[in-house]
């Protein structure tokens, strides 16, 4: 298919692949060199689970791939749970199959997202841990979505008044029965069993009304022994509505600082062959 362009040096073509007997549309950023091996992440939008696709991804995935990675962006069905969590990991199998041609030889796979895509991202973690497959290097939770009670004073503090919610809309829909809630791969934020999973980067901005949900999760998973790196982003404006924007990395004001993070991140948690 045609390839686009979510920022000016972005390079990422569009693509529908088969897996786990169904049809998949997947945006691939980045570019491999002959012989060399970058990092392989596979992303997901945010869209509060109810909403958003592959143009909205285009702002971190531009990130990740300016940050030396090639990025696999999943178009993961806007459905209630397990559904979009049974396609992440059906693309992130695919992806892992797939990391010679994709990324290189010896490539280490990353996942990634931010707001419900973080959500996807933390829930696809856990699963990959439990299957025992594939090895992950890492995941990259950008202001994620982790607490369907939606009720920290960070994200209050944004909401204000209003008695519209659009992610206490968006949790109703994803979690289909009560019992949902329940589940870890739902709601990573609550899960009770975090040991085992590969190191994180948590991002959040300032003034992010999932401030205080995802740095409760980073606090919880340093608390189960795991490397654990947060950043809180004092240029980050509007987070993380700015995120979702169609305009690429041209619409974060924090464009650099958020690249160099992943950039610091990737740097300590890949492997390196002995000299």
């Amino acid at each position: 298919m045609p390839a686009t362009s979510s920022s000016p040096s972005s390079i990422c073509t569009d693509s529908t692949i088969q897996v786990d007997g169904q049809e998949v549309d997947v945006r691939v950023y980045g570019k491999k060199q002959a012989g060399q091996v970058l990092p392989l992440v596979v992303h997901f939008h945010g869209g509060a689970f109810v909403s958003g696709d592959l143009d909205n991804g285009c702002t971190v995935a531009g990130l990740l791939e300016a940050a030396g990675a090639r990025v696999v962006s999943v178009g993961y069905p806007l459905s209630p749970f397990p559904k979009p969590l049974e396609t992440g990991y059906a693309v992130l199998q695919w992806a892992y199959k797939q990391r010679t041609r994709l990324a290189g030889a010896g490539a280490q796979v990353y996942l990634a997202g931010e707001e419900a895509g973080g959500n996807l991202a933390a829930g696809v973690a856990l699963m990959a841990r439990d299957q025992s497959h594939p090895p992950l290097a890492g995941q990259i939770l950008v202001s994620p979505m982790l607490d369907p009670c939606v009720g920290t004073a960070s994200l209050r503090a944004v909401t204000g008044t209003a008695t519209a919610c659009k992610w206490a809309d968006g949790w109703l829909k994803f979690l289909g029965c009560t019992r949902d809630a329940e589940h870890p791969y739902a709601v990573p934020g609550a899960a009770q069993r975090l040991a085992g999973l590969p190191p994180s980067l948590v991002m959040v901005g300032s003034a992010d009304p999932m401030h205080d949900e995802a740095l409760a999760y980073a606090d919880r998973l340093e608390g189960a022994g795991l490397l654990v790196v947060r950043h809180v982003f004092n240029q980050a404006q509007q987070w993380p509505d700015a995120l979702l924007q169609p305009g690429g990395t041209r619409t974060c004001p924090c464009a650099a600082e958020v690249e160099e993070q992943i950039r610091h991140f990737f740097d300590t948690t890949r492997c390196r062959p002995p000299s």
